[in-house]
């Protein structure tokens, strides 16, 4: 197929659609607007179903609703709109229901702006709402690898039936550049013998419910989920590293900054300075292995973040002590520049010892 020049908030519905989900419910608000107003036009288009719910509330418990059927369902808010749906998110996970929610995420806390941001990151990779639980989290930093990627979490979302969050940011969902699909296929998926279709009088009664009102039960089905948590977290780690084979220091960074960062490490390695980069794909479950790797050779890491200092967290979990872990970050929708990072990446050059 053609390369196409799209929007990233219309490249995500659109991926979507090629992955086989024919069903949407969701409610504007922006920086996301365009992928709910793209999907109101071309799911019909696909046989599809489109919703706008009165509230993020009503749409999430829609995607509950569409996924008891075994259908492939999604939905997609910022940040606001995205904190009022954690209920539902908690009782997908509980009820084991596959579901893609996208989370455009801008300016916080409260209304903040809609300029972009990554300051939801713990409430994404922490379990955003009741309960012990986890969702897996893709976070791309290009619009092909949102294609890649969006597709790939309706696929995760089945395979170990759980909600499956796709992170961008403001400036992901607004930027153009040009974006290849496959070609619109059939995903046949995998068995759906839990879901609720309907017996006709024939066949085992199904219930799909996240309520247990009996202690050792409801124990159980929390041994379960960690069970199945524990499986993810040793399957779908993601992350791609640059130049960090010889690197005397790395820069950690996803997503818009993680592409921004690159620049600023070819500027520094310009300048002599032995720098690298660990790119988490997947935000949970979090890429701990090449910061193991690295950890012994390296005198120092360094988080940028389009937030006030939350994947740092991650990183000295990571890295355990073994070399300084330093933040460098802007929030409110503020974006650090190439000039910015790579002055943080020669600072931390020029005052960490030999």
């Amino acid at each position: 197929m053609a390369k196409v020049l799209m929007k990233g908030n219309e490249v995500i519905a659109e991926a979507a659609v090629h992955a086989g989900c024919k069903y949407f419910f969701g409610y504007p608000i922006t920086p996301q607007s365009e992928l709910v107003a793209y999907m109101a036009r071309r799911l019909p288009e696909v046989g599809g179903l489109f919703l706008q719910a009165e509230s993020e509330v009503a749409a999430i418990n829609m995607v509950y609703g569409a996924a008891c059927t075994g259908v492939r369902v999604m939905t997609s808010s910022s940040s606001p709109g995205f904190s009022l749906k954690q209920e539902g998110i908690s009782y997908l996970v509980g009820a084991e229901l596959p579901a893609v929610v996208v989370n455009v995420v801008r300016g916080g806390p409260g209304l903040g702006n809609i300029q972009p941001a990554q300051s939801d990151y713990f409430q994404v990779t922490k379990g955003g709402g009741h309960g012990d639980y986890y969702t897996p989290v893709l976070a791309p930093s290009s619009l092909q690898e949102i294609v890649d990627l969006t597709q790939d979490a309706f696929d995760m979302a089945e395979r170990y039936r759980t909600p499956v969050i796709v992170l961008g940011d403001g400036m992901l969902g607004q930027m153009m550049e040009p974006v290849e699909f496959d070609t619109l296929r059939e995903r046949t998926g995998t068995s759906k013998e839990w879901a609720t279709t309907g017996t006709r009088g024939d066949g085992e009664r199904r219930v799909i419910s996240s309520l247990d009102l009996d202690a050792d039960a409801l124990e159980a089905r929390n041994r379960k989920l960690q069970k199945k948590f524990a499986e993810i977290k040793e399957n779908e780690v993601r992350y791609e590293t640059y130049l960090t084979e010889d690197a005397e220091f790395i820069v950690a960074a996803f997503g818009t900054v993680a592409r921004i960062a690159v620049n600023a490490i070819n500027q520094a390695r310009r300048q002599g300075i032995k720098v690298g980069l660990i790119r988490p794909i997947s935000l949970w479950p979090f890429p701990v292995q090449p910061f193991h790797e690295t950890r012994d050779n390296v005198k120092a890491y360094v988080s940028i973040e389009m937030s006030a200092g939350q994947m740092v967290e991650d990183v000295r979990l990571a890295v355990e002590g073994r070399a300084p872990v330093e933040f460098y970050g802007r929030n409110g929708g503020v974006v650090p520049t190439q000039e910015e990072i790579f002055a943080k990446i020669a600072e931390l050059a020029g005052r960490v010892a030999v």
